[in-house]
């Protein structure tokens, strides 16, 4: 699998990273680990994850997916996989005791305990990318950064990301960073998928220009662009299905935002382009993810371990011109059918 480097840091990861936001919940620990495992017997070597996982999150279980994580970890040298992890913040609002004193912030005090919390589940003394999971436009950006820059000094985090910014945020951030002389964010994480292109409209440049790299979530649209929620069909196990059927407002909204007629118009017709390729729709829409300049590595996950192989099939793929043109096609004709 080719590799790529995060932004300006040292770290260089597979163009797929595996994500473990259901571990705990959707996916058992020994599914969790065969995933895993499969996963670096395929040549993925990063793994993306959060104190606050799994999802659906609740109070009781945040960390479950760290701790798992972390038992997988101490099953192999620790200089072979590239971990990613994420602070919670102002908006993780039901992030509260017992988890951590007070209602989380992005100041020195909570990171540091977040950072300590992470260390401890996932067993291990270092954080290889360290992301603040959502900004907090309230507070000083200064803060944030140095509380940041200090953990990396001390060895406990290699590099930093922000994810689900917008411009605004992740210029103030690098311009701080440049002005005070902070580590810089080296990633974003924020939702790009065939069915939700908007990081092109700006922020991609902003990536190109200040050698951020992209790792994108959701890359499957939530599971949308596989076609599994067509003709509205709610699968058993889906998230969404859950969400729809016993999610309070705003896992319903999530729901609805993801999946609507247009995007399941769109996904229709990607799958169409898939199928003239004679290839699985995850496949494409994985493929056409990691084919972009501005990303470093596409974050993708899975419930169980069958659903790998149409992931594992793009690893190596290179969607060809035409494709990418009948893709753009649907783009221009149905724009951002996500939200």
């Amino acid at each position: 699998m080719k590799q790529r480097r995060l932004g300006k840091s040292g770290i260089v990861v597979s163009e797929v990273c595996m994500g473990t936001m259901t571990f705990g919940v959707q996916t058992d620990e020994k599914e969790a680990f065969r995933v895993m495992d499969r996963s670096v017997d395929a040549g993925i070597d990063f793994f993306d994850t959060a104190e606050v996982y799994p999802v659906p999150p609740t109070v009781e279980l945040a960390g479950t997916t760290e701790e798992i994580v972390g038992r997988w970890l101490k099953t192999r040298p620790r200089d072979g996989v590239i971990i990613a992890t994420k602070v919670a913040g102002a908006a993780h609002a039901w992030f509260n005791p017992p988890v951590r004193h007070g209602k989380a912030a992005l100041d020195r005090h909570h990171i540091r305990k977040a950072v300590e919390g992470s260390l401890r589940r996932l067993q291990t003394d270092y954080i290889d990318l360290y992301q603040v999971h959502w900004p907090d436009h309230g507070m000083r950006a200064e803060d944030t950064l140095e509380a940041l820059d200090e953990l990396v000094r001390e060895g406990k985090l290699r590099a930093i990301g922000t994810s689900n910014e917008d411009s605004w945020g992740l210029m103030k951030a690098l311009w701080t960073s440049d002005k005070e002389a902070l580590k810089r964010f080296d990633t974003i994480q924020n939702n790009f998928s065939l069915n939700n292109r908007r990081f092109e409209d700006e922020l991609a440049e902003v990536c190109r220009r200040e050698q951020v790299s992209l790792l994108p979530y959701s890359p499957i649209g939530g599971g949308v662009l596989s076609g599994k929620y067509n003709d509205g069909a709610l699968p058993d196990g889906a998230r969404f299905s859950e969400y729809i059927a016993n999610g309070g407002p705003r896992q319903k909204a999530m729901a609805k935002r993801f999946f609507n007629p247009r995007s399941e118009e769109s996904t229709k017709r990607f799958m169409a382009i898939a199928a003239d390729a004679g290839i699985h729709p995850v496949t494409l829409a994985v493929a056409w993810s990691k084919q972009h300049d501005f990303v470093a590595s596409t974050i993708v996950g899975v419930t169980s371990e069958p659903q790998l192989d149409p992931i594992f099939a793009a690893i190596d793929l290179e969607l060809d011109e035409s494709t990418i043109e009948a893709i753009d096609a649907v783009s221009r004709e149905i724009p951002y059918p996500m939200g």
